[in-house]
């Protein structure tokens, strides 16, 4: 019975988590985004489009491929991949600045009070990886771990600059209630296991095919969110350490994702590591409903109640 209902929840995570989500995080992901003199944005996202910041920005701003012209002030980070990025007389910018695969032009004048990491073109990058993949010696698994660094790097940029807030609070959750998050975890990666393994042997008659894909379909969000925020966990730990106390989730993020690499090159150790964060990170997001409630077995009991 208990089994049926943790079940019940997870197949319930994707509807009832991305409502939440969108009820409560302001962004904007949009072509051309200009943000006039009056006028104040929390974060930014573009794909391929050009931004223009006159006024405000509170939080950060991620762009691919286009271009990023600030003027006003951007409480955040600025993080550009492939993008001309061009910080006026004027601009001011209380968090990191990240040009990779594009164009940095700082006019005098301008502050940047968080640091500024700049590859300066497309060409460095392609070498850089070059390099790396030409080694014959790198065995497989570790040419696996390069390519999925790359992969988690794009995708925990934009979940952290889409939703700041919920990774956030899932992340000191974590410290806080760590077995009752490991325990939920690790059961609920077994019953997802077990149906996925059912629905595969179901998949030799017609119906187990749908109920394949939606199972993997289902695991797919709540492997990708728990990876982010472990990610942020781990940086946010780090710069602490440092006692840096004004922590960007772009920044943490980075951090933790390479911190979380190389320890996955270790061989042996880097398994059982990554199967630590797929347990943990599992368990955060299903008892926190993606970063939206403290524990959301306890809010539904008493609602039921």
């Amino acid at each position: 019975m208990k089994n049926n209902i943790v079940l019940s929840f997870i197949l319930l995570f994707l509807l009832c988590g991305f409502i939440s989500l969108q009820s409560q995080q302001d962004f904007t992901v949009t072509k051309d985004i200009v943000v006039t003199k009056d006028e104040t944005q929390d974060n930014i996202i573009t794909f391929g489009g050009n931004v223009l910041i006159e006024g405000k920005v509170e939080e950060d701003i991620v762009a691919f491929g286009g271009s990023i012209v600030v003027k006003g002030e951007v409480k955040g980070c600025i993080m550009g991949i492939g993008s001309k990025i061009t910080l006026d007389s004027t601009a001011i910018i209380r968090g990191d600045v990240y040009s990779i695969g594009g164009e940095l032009n700082k006019e005098p004048g301008c502050v940047v009070e968080g640091d500024t990491v700049y590859f300066k073109t497309s060409e460095d990058i392609s070498k850089f990886l070059k390099d790396i993949l030409s080694i014959s010696w790198i065995p497989l698994f570790q040419l696996f771990n390069l390519v999925m660094f790359f992969f988690w790097f794009l995708l925990s940029i934009v979940l952290a600059a889409m939703l700041p807030r919920q990774i956030s609070f899932s992340s000191s959750q974590i410290k806080k209630s760590f077995w009752p998050i490991f325990g939920i975890g690790l059961l609920s990666i077994i019953i997802y296991i077990g149906v996925t393994v059912f629905s595969a042997l179901l998949s030799f008659i017609l119906i187990g095919i749908p109920l394949l894909f939606f199972f993997v379909a289902l695991g797919l969000p709540i492997q990708a969110f728990g990876r982010v925020v472990l990610f942020y966990f781990l940086g946010e730990s780090l710069l602490k350490a440092f006692r840096r106390h004004k922590i960007s989730p772009l920044v943490a993020v980075i951090l933790g994702l390479v911190l979380a690499t190389i320890i996955r090159f270790i061989p042996i150790l880097g398994a059982l590591f990554s199967l630590c964060l797929s347990i943990i990170g599992w368990g955060v997001v299903i008892r926190t409903k993606f970063g939206t409630t403290e524990n959301w077995f306890k809010k539904r009991s008493q609602t039921s109640n």
